[in-house]
Parts: structure tokens; sequence; C-alpha cells
């Protein structure tokens, strides 16, 4: 059984105590039903897993004593922005849960034309809060210790008229003419842009190949939006990222 890993807000230093947040503590002592002495890893973000053994356990608190830090190396080789467009239900949830476990480094939530969710104010970051929560737990669970940051949702024009730097801007289209084995081995950093659940519209698309982007053909099918990301993330990591290890 691997050792449980439990994300951690603040600074962990090798001998030193860690109070574990109100969830780790509840779901290390009742889910896991884990005892004093017990090892365990914390990470907070930095790049490194910090392992030590549980020390308390009682209703007042669940802390770890620190042992030593590891450099964490799960970090894939490319720098993925993946530009999803918002959308419904559960969807972005396992759209933005899966990216992170394959590996993307940066979620910008975008609004476009047919996105049915709108989001302003004090509703927008409530939901960005969310899905940052959705991508600690994503990296819990995958082994990852630098963690993805979730920008706040943007309208799509918003965010291609700030020009974003990146080596390769991709989106894709179901009638476009190039697949991705067929494009450069991209540079360190791509945008990936999906649309919402009735797919970017042309305009959209026109207005996204005006700043850049080529649009890419994932196959003779369409594509949902949560697999579209997904498929075309795992294709990146199979050329040029992860499974080239």
């Amino acid at each position: 059984m691997a050792t449980p890993r439990f994300y951690h807000p603040d600074t962990l230093l090798p001998g030193q105590f860690a109070t574990l947040t109100n969830n780790a503590a509840t779901h290390a002592s009742r889910a896991l039903r884990m005892q004093v002495g017990d090892e365990v890893v914390l990470f907070n973000g930095d790049g490194n897993n910090y392992h030590g053994t549980l020390s308390t356990i009682n209703k007042q608190a669940v802390t770890a004593n620190i042992l030593q830090a590891v450099a964490c190396d799960t970090e894939s080789p490319l720098h993925i922005t993946l530009v999803q467009a918002i959308s419904s239900g559960d969807r972005m949830d396992f759209t933005i849960q899966k990216a992170v476990e394959m590996g993307v480094a940066t979620i910008q939530p975008v609004a476009s034309q047919r996105s049915i969710v709108k989001l302003a104010g004090d509703r927008a970051e409530k939901r960005r809060e969310h899905w940052q929560n959705v991508v600690i737990s994503a990296c819990e669970q995958s082994g990852r210790a630098t963690i993805p940051t979730v920008a706040m949702p943007l309208d799509l024009q918003d965010w291609l008229a700030q020009k974003p730097d990146a080596d390769s801007l991709i989106t894709l289209a179901p009638d476009a003419s190039v697949t991705l084995p067929q494009m450069t081995a991209p540079g360190h950093h791509i945008h990936l842009l999906i649309g919402p659940e009735g797919g970017l519209t042309d305009d959209e698309i026109r207005l996204a190949a005006q700043h850049g982007y080529t649009t890419v053909r994932m196959g003779p099918r369409i594509l949902r939006t949560e697999t579209a990301a997904l498929a075309a993330i795992a294709s990146m990591q199979s050329l040029w990222g992860d499974f080239l290890r």
C-alpha cells in the first residue's frame, strides 16, 4: 500500500512538526484509521515530498514529525497550459482533475460563446477556489508535489487579446487538415485551447487562428469537451513528453 500523501499549505522543514489540516486529519484518522508511528508524506507545492511519521492523533489535532525532504520527479517535460472553455455540471471538475493527473502545468478557464455557465465577481472567485481544491486533491492522488495554478476565468476574446506567450498554440477542430503526429515537435511551453460542450464557434476558431493557434484534428470522431482535452494531452505526452521517458 502506498504511503498516504496530504497537502499542507505552510512551510515544511525536516526536524519540525506539522499539524495536518482539518480535512487531512479527518481523512487520516477516520477514513484511513492511521495510528501514531504510521508513515506519511506531506507536500506544499514546492516540488518536494516531506516524509515523516504521525506523532499525535486526537480530537484536537493530528500532527506529523517531518523526517526528510525528498525532491519529487513527477513533473512533465512539457509545460502545458490548458485553456479550457467552462463546461457545466461535473464536466469541468472531471476535466481539471484528469488534466492534472496527466501533467498540465496551468489551467486557464475561459468563457466562450457557447459556454452554458456564466461566471463573474464573487461567483467566479468561489468557482476558481473550488477548482483549485480539485487540483490539490488530484496532486495528492497522482503523486505530484508541484501544484498547477487555476487562473481567474476570462472571456476567450480577452484571453487571446493578452497575447499569452508560448512556444506552440494548439486548438482542436473536426475539419482541421493537420493531426498532432504531423506537427513539428513544439518547444517546452504549449497552450491547448479546448471548447465547451457545443465546441468553439467558427468565428472563435478564426480568431484563435489570427492569434497564432494551429487547428488540429483528433481523429475521425467528434469528442466531448472533457474527452477532447484529455485525448489531446495524452497524445502530446506520448509524442513529446512523459511517455518518452
